[in-house]
Order: structure tokens, then sequence, then C-alpha cells
């Protein structure tokens, strides 16, 4: 195997399989990338056994194909490291896979390419289309809502469903939820729970662009591609609990307030919250919120944020990072907050709109 390839285009892809290689790793040989030269392409490989992905590219030249696996943290730091627009030449002798630039020389340890495990995704799959943007968009209003290192392993991830058209995302950790939705042309249906490590990793390679994916889902995998990348990922063994029983209904009050406001004015409060709840309390009256919170040493903060209620007065206490979470993710000047009483879950939505729609349990303080 000899190959020469631009830095750009290997420290790219390098950087883009360097998240699914775990740091430690019983089996030696998934602390290793698979690395093939073929046809004037390169193909690089990464797998922890629960995900795999696959990046293609071009060579400047290959004069011999071929296959091995290398340790995918000192490639990347090798070749991240390396002058930009150099060229690099990798050439395959024995046991050893000799770097070499212009300026310098290097030998890494192999391992065979036989050894490197193959992912199985299972039965065939049906896929959908869709836009990366709309994708991005879709994990990004939800995935922060996942519950992290749960007992309740079907929480540790995001449930993706495709029903009569609709593409649904949704996270919860058992104290907030998150869902979103996206109309898609399609007739088919699927469903599944994509793990938190994949859906932080399909966020990071997936652009804010506008190019197609392809997507599909069956009972125990998910596989997203594009022209030069494929991602696959097992999914959680597991039922989501049923989130419809958990959004609120009946007759409510609505305040309508400036996001920015919002968030600034918690942000402030909540330095003097108690550390263990972060709690801060939310005093509705008469089109005025404020917002309060104390901690042990009996230090208080009060402000008032400018807004619209019409309602009930009404007292509740929330986990003031949940609270913030959501209002960062909103893309309107201001946003709506539906509530159903002191001792209920609130709601929280887009001015006139329904998606994507937040739900925060209270605290008891």
């Amino acid at each position: 195997m000899k190959a020469t390839i631009s830095k750009e285009s290997i420290t790219k892809a390098l950087s883009l399989t360097g998240g699914i290689v775990e740091k430690k790793q019983t089996l030696p040989i998934l602390s290793n990338i698979l690395i093939e030269f073929k046809d004037n392409s390169f193909k690089l490989v990464a797998t922890d056994l629960e995900s795999e992905l696959t990046i293609i590219g071009e060579t400047d030249a290959c004069e011999t194909e071929g296959t091995t696996t290398a340790s995918a943290k000192k490639l990347n730091d090798l070749c991240r490291l390396i002058p930009d627009k150099s060229n690099i030449e990798l050439n395959l002798s024995g046991d050893k896979l000799n770097i070499s630039t212009k300026n310098g020389k290097y030998s890494l340890a192999t391992l065979p390419s036989n050894e490197f495990p193959i992912f199985e995704s299972g039965d065939s799959l049906n896929s959908i289309t869709l836009r990366s943007q709309d994708l991005k968009t879709l994990i990004n209003s939800t995935s922060f809502a996942m519950g992290n290192q749960d007992w309740r392993h079907y929480l540790n991830g995001l449930f993706l469903k495709l029903e009569e058209g609709v593409l649904t995302a949704v996270a919860t950790d058992a104290h907030r939820l998150a869902l979103n939705c996206l109309d898609s042309v399609s007739d088919i249906n699927f469903s599944g729970i994509i793990p938190r490590k994949s859906v932080n990793e399909i966020n990071r390679f997936i652009g804010d662009d506008n190019s197609e994916l392809s997507l599909a889902i069956n009972d125990t995998s998910l596989v997203l591609s594009n022209d030069n990348l494929t991602f696959k990922s097992k999914l959680i063994d597991g039922a989501f609990p049923d989130y419809n029983q958990v959004i609120p209904t009946g007759d409510s009050s609505l305040l309508d307030v400036n996001v920015k406001d919002f968030v600034s004015s918690l942000g402030r409060v909540s330095i003097l919250s108690n550390d263990k709840n972060k709690g801060v309390k939310i005093h509705l009256v008469d089109n005025n919120m404020f917002i309060r919170s104390n901690n042990a040493d009996n230090e208080v903060a009060e402000e008032t944020v400018e807004s619209k209620y019409a309602g009930e007065e009404i007292e509740i206490a929330f986990n003031v990072n949940y609270i913030q979470e959501i209002l960062n993710n909103q893309t309107n000047e201001n946003c709506n907050v539906l509530f159903f009483g002191s001792d209920k879950s609130c709601l929280i939505l887009p001015p006139g709109g329904e998606f994507p729609k937040y739900v925060v349990m209270p605290l008891l303080l």
C-alpha cells in the first residue's frame, strides 16, 4: 500500500472519525482506524462496536492499493501538526505504516486489517431523504434534554419516529421534555432510540448546509449517509415512554416574555440560588414577573422582568438550568410559557406555534 494525500484531506477525515474511537479500549484494534487506498481514493473507518463512521475521499496519487489499521490518535495528532498544504505519503512496509513529508519521516505500528470488526446493521432498512440543515435543527432543538447515564437506559438517547409523513424527535430525562417535528414526504414508518454518544457524533459531522442525507432505521440500527460519509449506530433496546401523557393540557395561564430579557434575568438571579437544586421561584401577577432565589447562606436575589401575563396569580419554582437551556434554543424574539398550576409542569412554545414544544417539571422548594 502506497499513496499520497494532502494534509487538508486526511486531517479533515481523521478529525471526524476521531470522536468514534474510545480513548480506553479493552481491544487494541478498537484504538485503531482502518485505512484503505483504492482507485485513487481513500477510506477511513472507525468503530467502538456500538457505532461506526466511514469517510471516503480522494488521494493525490495511489501507486499501490492496500488496507491496514493504525492508531487513530497518533495518526490524527501527527497529520494535524504537519505544515499546511503539505503532501503526505503513506507506505505500508511489513507491520509498519511509514509516513513521509517534505521534511520528516515517521513510522507507526499497525495491526492486520482482517482483525478490524465489521459492524452489522441487521435487517434491510427503508431510507428517507432529508436536508442536513433540517436534521441538525431537529437534533439541536431536542437533544439537550436527553438523560445522562440514567438507570432507565431508554432515556439516555433521542427517540426518533417517522409516522404519517412526520419525523418526530423527542428527548427527556424525566425532569424536562423536548419535542420537535419535521414534515417528510415519505410514506414509510420507523422508530428507534439513538444513543446519546451517537446523537452527539451525528450533530458533530452534519453541516448547516442544504445537502441531502439518507436516513434509515430498522429494529436494531440506524444508518445515516451522504456522498462521502456513512454513519452506523446500534439503537437502544427498550420502549420509549409515552411522551404525549407528559404534555400538560387543560386550562392554563399564558406568559409572553422576551427571551433575551428572561435569560439575562435568570442568569443573574441564579448566582445566589442553592447549589444543589439550582432552584429559582417565579411569581406571576398583574402583567408582572418576579424572579427570586436564595441559598443556605441567606443570600437573596430578586428581579422584575417586563412581560405580558394573562391568568391567575401563580408562584412556581424550577431548576434554572432546565429553563435556560430551553430558552437558549428559542429562535423567536419572544416565547410563550403556559402554566397549569403551581404544582404542575409548564409548557414552553414559540408565539402562535406548536413546535418545538418543551415541558418542565416544577421544583418543590
